[in-house]
């Protein structure tokens, strides 16, 4: 199963939208009217993970969004996380995978691999 999208409601659209494409996001268009509202849909491509945590973080300070500090999960030099906060308040986690790591989270990087949610 693959994340198609999902939905957040915002308090101030302009600001989350420059939030949202400073850190990849692309906007596709705007659905205009809907029971729910106007709705802008937005497509990042791949997911939150990037290729050098430190450069990325510089980058995205230069266009105004603060990271907090990142870490290494497991002491090494090459896995890193760091979170970022849009501006309704929803964190966002960035991850610079181990080499060898495959893309994206696999359900052995789960603390119990036989846990659900």
């Amino acid at each position: 199963m693959r994340t198609l999208h999902l939905g957040l409601r915002v308090a101030d659209l302009e600001r989350s939208i420059a939030f949202y494409t400073s850190i990849g996001y692309q906007v596709l268009g705007v659905v205009p009217a809907t029971e729910l509202g106007s709705l802008t849909m937005l497509k990042l491509p791949g997911e939150i993970q990037v290729d050098d945590m430190h450069p990325t973080l510089a980058h995205l300070a230069e266009r105004g969004v603060q990271a907090d500090q990142p870490g290494s999960p497991d002491g090494s030099a090459d896995f890193w996380t760091a979170w970022v906060t849009d501006p309704d308040g929803c964190r966002l986690e960035l991850v610079q995978w181990p080499d060898g790591h495959p893309d994206g989270m696999t359900r052995s990087d789960l603390t119990d691999p036989g846990q659900s949610r």
